[in-house]
């Protein structure tokens, strides 16, 4: 119910008042929300889950946003704490996926970070040989060296991501053929293909599926119906997707029927 009123409101009523309000004022806190409706934040955040599954808002750390409001690319920093807990374990999922003697690609980003550290944190792997093409994540890898080695693609760096684009980035991925990529990206759409919003890096992430016996996307399941600019591959060129508990039912069912292996890590999604 709003605060003004004394019988509270079913539920598909709410979320039609949230929308309409959301859209108003293209971003509301889940504070302002829960004092608006007079309900608890923890009901607030469910009716708000419901209304991003049915691609009315989007969620966004700390409330929602309009689901038409044009996207732009976040950097590094600002993404960093969306959906936590979800991309940590992603990153465990994936991490075990590598094993001693293994050659690894691994791409920018937040989830992929995560990879980066669970791999670190693995003091029985040896001999593995990481390729990446961002700094942070060669720096979150260098405590494990020597146990890792770490290759940097070089080319031009984006301040955004910390990563490394053409020209130059892909001279060393054309030489190279690894057991692993680990590619980030901002959708994964059963028609449009995984895609990502920068095209410098959508052509380097396509390389690097290119440069790898088997591909393996990484993403949280905000990303996953969403379509971008940069096409990187087809779905069908991927081999596997991990992804986390917030994923489209639809989406994953659909990779599924294409062959693609998907796996749902479980633990907590945090509030966005």
């Amino acid at each position: 119910m709003l605060k003004d009123e004394d019988v509270p409101l079913p539920a598909t009523v709410r979320r039609e008042r949230m929308q309409r309000l959301i859209d108003d004022r293209e971003y509301v806190r889940v504070a302002d929300l829960a004092e608006a409706f007079g309900i608890s934040d923890v009901t607030v955040r469910t009716d708000l889950d419901a209304l991003h599954r049915a691609r009315v808002v989007r969620r966004v750390r700390g409330g929602a946003m309009s689901w038409g409001r044009p996207r732009t690319e976040q950097s590094f920093e600002e993404a960093l704490t969306d959906s936590a807990g979800e991309k940590q374990a992603i990153g465990a999922a994936a991490a075990a996926m590598v094993r001693p003697g293994m050659s690894v690609i691994l791409d920018v980003g937040t989830t992929t970070t995560a990879i980066a550290r669970a791999i670190a944190a693995r003091s029985e792997l040896e001999g593995v040989v990481v390729i990446t093409n961002g700094l942070n994540i060669a720096l979150e890898l260098e405590p494990a060296i020597p146990r890792l080695t770490v290759l940097v693609t070089g080319g031009t760096l984006r301040r955004l991501q910390h990563s490394l684009v053409d020209p130059l980035a892909a001279v060393l991925l054309d030489q190279i053929h690894a057991d692993l990529a680990f590619i980030g990206c901002n959708g994964i759409h059963l028609g449009h293909g995984v895609t990502n919003i920068n095209l410098p890096e959508a052509v380097v992430k396509r390389r690097m599926v290119a440069s790898a016996e088997s591909a393996v996307v990484v993403a949280d399941g905000s990303k996953l119906g969403q379509a971008h600019l940069g096409l990187i591959v087809p779905v069908t060129d991927v081999d596997t997707v991990i992804t986390g508990p917030t994923a489209d039912a639809g989406v994953v069912s659909g990779l599924r029927r294409v062959g693609v292996d998907v796996v749902e890590v479980g633990g907590e999604a945090s509030d966005p």
